[in-house]
């Protein structure tokens, strides 16, 4: 123990005590001391009270060790992201939001479908008309034939994207507790 100046000693200890003391490792201690923060005793070893004090006061001035970056407001951003990330989850599950995957699958067999739908209509409507000289009969049947081929693609159907979502499941909304 070193003496102080009022007839107390103060405690000396070792890197890894002081290390363990502060919460950081031995190679940040020295870097420390050869900053001046911490107080050197000898060669590894530490002035404790003397050196918290520092430290401490460093901190205050600092508040991150000169590094930039300040513990709570980091962990205050990494939970805002988990909960945003959870929330987006639940909106997956409850089908209130759909992964471009899923979109992309369910939309590509709707325009499939619709494709194959126009694509049929000659076959389809030429033996119909075939001695039909009536206009408004040949519109009619080809209006019907085009209203059709359009429902295919304004059919809306969640249940589609909820069953190309491996990840949604049914919530309830009620609060039963």
């Amino acid at each position: 123990m070193a003496k102080l100046g009022d007839g107390q000693s103060e405690m000396v200890v070792t890197a890894i005590q002081m290390a363990d003391l502060l919460g950081l490792t031995p190679r940040r201690i020295q870097q420390l001391a050869e900053e001046g923060i911490i107080v050197r005793s000898g060669r590894g070893k530490y002035m404790a009270a003397g050196s918290v004090q520092n430290y401490i006061r460093f901190q205050a001035e600092t508040g991150d060790g000169g590094s930039g970056v300040d513990y709570f407001d980091e962990r205050a951003m990494h939970e805002r992201a988990k909960r945003k990330k959870a929330e987006l989850e639940l909106a997956v599950m409850e089908g209130d939001l759909h992964r471009s995957g899923d979109v992309e699958l369910v939309m590509n067999d709707m325009v499939a479908a619709f494709r194959s739908r126009i694509l049929a209509m000659p076959s389809k409507l030429a033996p119909q008309l075939l001695g039909k000289d009536e206009l408004p009969v040949i519109l009619s049947m080809l209006t019907r034939e085009v209203h059709d081929a359009l429902m295919e693609l304004s059919d809306y159907d969640p249940q589609k994207f909820y069953a190309a979502s491996s990840e949604f499941v049914e919530l309830s909304n009620d609060d039963t507790s």
